[in-house]
């Protein structure tokens, strides 16, 4: 009987361990961007001051790669979609940061994605009218998209209608056809491709997908 509440309380640890998911605050250990555990600020990829961030266009002008990410998984994804195709880099930040505790920053998500909140973001996209396809990446929390999402495909100052809105997604276990699903979700007035997904920060599927769906040759 012991033995069997011994797996019983395993079996709870790796579903509370899981509840956000790959690079964001619920499912990654520092480093790898799971339900974007918060990782070290002093070694996080995604600081806002990556070069690989840019604030002026680069690179292919029809195409836009707008991510968020915490512990880099999901930067990491953008970077190599960038590096294949060519296409600009734009990074989704909040203005208020999420706490760099990871208990306190899974926390915080749950209750947003439990309340519908929409968290304020720090910049926007210049010229969004200029990119006809878009890529929208973003890590699992708590089994769905990021709150920060959300803001961003419902903003005002953005019309993704007759646009070509691609997803994308890293995960730890679970959530990502919940997640790719939003992001389609969220831009009814958009064409969509197949989405990519991800566990961790592998990039190695990436190039096949971009062929796959007739971004790259």
């Amino acid at each position: 009987m012991k033995k069997y509440f011994v797996y019983l309380m395993m079996a709870l640890a790796a579903f509370t361990f899981n509840a956000c998911g790959d690079d964001d605050p619920l499912q990654e250990e520092p480093g790898t961007e799971q339900p974007e555990t918060p990782s070290d600020p002093t070694d996080n990829p995604d600081n806002p001051d990556d070069p690989a961030n840019p604030d002026e266009p680069s690179g292919d002008g029809n195409i836009l790669i707008a991510y968020f990410t915490r512990t880099n998984n999901t930067g990491t994804i953008a970077e190599r979609i960038a590096e294949l195709t060519g296409g600009t880099l734009y990074r989704i930040e909040t203005v208020e940061p999420y706490p760099e505790d990871y208990t306190e920053c899974t926390e915080v998500a749950r209750e947003q994605l439990e309340n519908g909140t929409r968290p304020e973001l720090s910049g926007t996209v210049e010229n969004l009218y200029q990119y006809d396809i878009i890529f929208v990446g973003c890590p699992v929390w708590w089994g769905d998209a990021p709150m920060p999402i959300w803001s961003f495909l419902e903003s005002e100052s953005y019309d993704f209608s007759g646009k070509t809105v691609i997803p994308f997604c890293t995960y730890a276990t679970t959530g990502w056809e919940t997640t790719l699903d939003r992001i389609v979700a969220l831009t009814p007035d958009s064409e969509h491709l197949d989405g990519f997904h991800v566990s961790g920060r592998n990039t190695n599927g990436v190039e096949d997908w971009l062929r796959e769906i007739g971004i790259i040759e």
